[in-house]
C-alpha cells in the first residue's frame, strides 16, 4: 500500500512539473496574460478536466509560477552571497546585487512574470510573500551586519519623511535605524528599476557595456543604504558614522 502511495506522489509531482514547464514556455511565447490552463493541457496531451485535478484554476498555476520565480530567485542571490559570506558588507551587497541581475538574464520570461506588467484579474496572495521577500531579507541582513559591526553612514531624513520611516522600519527591520530602512527600500526598487530597464530594451543605444555600468552602480546602491566599509565588519562598536 505504501509502495502504490509513493508511486502515486511521484507521479503527481512529475506531471505537475510537466504542467509548469509547458506554462513557462506559454509564458516565453504568449506572456502571462494569454495564459491558458486548456492551452496547457492540449500541449500536454491532457483533458481539461485532468488537468484541473492539480490546479483548479489559471489562478493557481500563476500562483505556483510566481513562488516558483521567487524562490529560484532568491536561492540564487543566497547561493552566491554565500560564497562571500566572510566578505565586508560592500562585497557581500554587489555579490547579490549581480546574481540577482544574472538570474534575471538568464530567465527574463519569469523575471517579467513577478517584476513586469501585472497580469490583468490576478492578485497574488499572501503566500507569495515569503518567497518574494528572500532577496529583500538578505540585503537587510548585510546591512544589519553592518551596523551591528563598524556601522552605517546615515543621511538624515527631512521632518515629513520621519513618521513613515519609522513606520518601515518597524514592519521591516525593527532593530535598524529608520534611516538605514528608508535607503534600504529605495536601494531594492533601483536595483530592481536597474535590472527591468536593462532586460526591457531601455538602455538600447544609451548603454554599452552594461555589466561594468551595472557593477557600478550597485555599489554606488550599497553606499546608498551606508555600506561605506570595504572590508569586514566589526572592529569596536556600532556606531552610525564612518569610523565609528
Amino acid at each position: 500500500m505504501s509502495t502504490a502511495r509513493g508511486a502515486r506522489a511521484r507521479a503527481r509531482i512529475e506531471v505537475t512539473a510537466a504542467i509548469k514547464d509547458e506554462a513557462r514556455r506559454q509564458l516565453a511565447k504568449e506572456g502571462a496574460a494569454k495564459l491558458s490552463l486548456r492551452a496547457v493541457a492540449r500541449e500536454l496531451g491532457m483533458v481539461s478536466s485532468a488537468l484541473y485535478r492539480y490546479f483548479p484554476s489559471r489562478d493557481d498555476l500563476l500562483t505556483a509560477l510566481i513562488t516558483d520565480a521567487y524562490d529560484s530567485l532568491g536561492a540564487t542571490a543566497e547561493a552566491a552571497h554565500g560564497k562571500v559570506a566572510a566578505d565586508g558588507p560592500i562585497r557581500r551587497w554587489a555579490a547579490v546585487c549581480e546574481a540577482v541581475r544574472g538570474w534575471a538574464l538568464a530567465h527574463p520570461h519569469e523575471y517579467a512574470l513577478i517584476y513586469g506588467s501585472p497580469v490583468p484579474g490576478y492578485a497574488a496572495p499572501d503566500s507569495t510573500v515569503p518567497a518574494a521577500s528572500r532577496v529583500g531579507l538578505l540585503l537587510i541582513d548585510i546591512v544589519r551586519d553592518a551596523h551591528q559591526g563598524r556601522g552605517v553612514a546615515l543621511t538624515p531624513l527631512p521632518a515629513e519623511l520621519e513618521p513613515e520611516a519609522r513606520r518601515m522600519a518597524e514592519d521591516l527591520a525593527p532593530d535598524l535605524p529608520p534611516e538605514a530602512v528608508t535607503a534600504l527600500v529605495a536601494a531594492w526598487a533601483q536595483l530592481f528599476g536597474l535590472i527591468g530597464f536593462e532586460l526591457f530594451g531601455q538602455f538600447h543605444r544609451v548603454v554599452e557595456d552594461r555589466e561594468a555600468f551595472f557593477r557600478n552602480a550597485a555599489t554606488r546602491l550599497g553606499h546608498g543604504v551606508g555600506l561605506v566599509f570595504p572590508q569586514g565588519g566589526g572592529t569596536a562598536g556600532g556606531g552610525n558614522r564612518p569610523g565609528s
